[in-house]
């Protein structure tokens, strides 16, 4: 077996020594140059990243004062409808105890005079006296007694239910008006529920 000359292994041992020092340095430098490539990209990458974290929160934000605006609007919805329900049994009271009071009422005096007015008003919408009346059986007393103030007007033999007041009829059955006072109730009944309403502060 070959030996080897001393120098030759100084050599080698030089020649490996030299690679293994280039080996080093050229590890060394791929680990800055991978290291400072990684900190160039989390330093671009910041900006984008509390780009995005912005608008999340903004997003989010957005979100909490839509779902706020939705609780606070379905509050207001369920408020203002038990306000319009609480007002709309409140009105109905009113008008039943109304109406009541109405059907009770003393047929003279000022009875007398509100017949009398229905009659005058019916007749005049109608342009005419020449007219077939009808009442309720409470009333028929009262409108005959009236009717004397209307040459050519006509009690009609039938009856009526309604709490007061008169239908009128031409007697060429061409034109009715209504002013029994149901019906003249039932007119007002939208104003009268608006004038309350805003007396409550609800708009109707």
């Amino acid at each position: 077996m070959d030996k080897w000359h001393p120098l030759a292994n100084i050599a080698l041992e030089q020649t490996i020594d030299k690679i293994l020092l280039q080996t080093e340095k050229e590890i060394e430098s791929s680990i800055d140059s991978a290291l400072s490539d990684s900190n160039q990209t989390l330093d671009d990458a910041i900006p984008k990243l509390e780009q995005e974290y912005d608008k999340i929160i903004a997003d989010g934000k957005k979100e909490a004062d839509k779902i706020e605006k939705q609780i606070i609007g379905s509050a207001d919805i369920e408020a203002r409808n038990k306000q319009l329900l609480a007002l709309e049994e409140s009105v109905d009271k009113v008008f039943v105890k109304a109406l009541d009071e109405i059907a009770n009422t003393d047929r003279s005096g000022d009875y007398t005079n509100l017949i009398k007015s229905l009659l005058d008003e019916s007749t005049k919408i109608l342009g005419t006296t020449e007219v077939l009346v009808s009442t309720n059986s409470k009333d028929r007393d009262v409108v005959q007694s009236a009717l004397s103030g209307f040459p050519g007007s006509e009690l009609s033999s039938d009856t009526i239910q309604c709490i007061g007041g008169v239908i009128i009829k031409s007697k060429d059955g061409a034109m009715t008006f209504d002013n029994t006072l149901d019906a003249r109730i039932e007119r007002l009944k939208p104003l009268i529920r608006k004038d309350i309403a805003a007396k409550f502060g609800v708009n109707n």
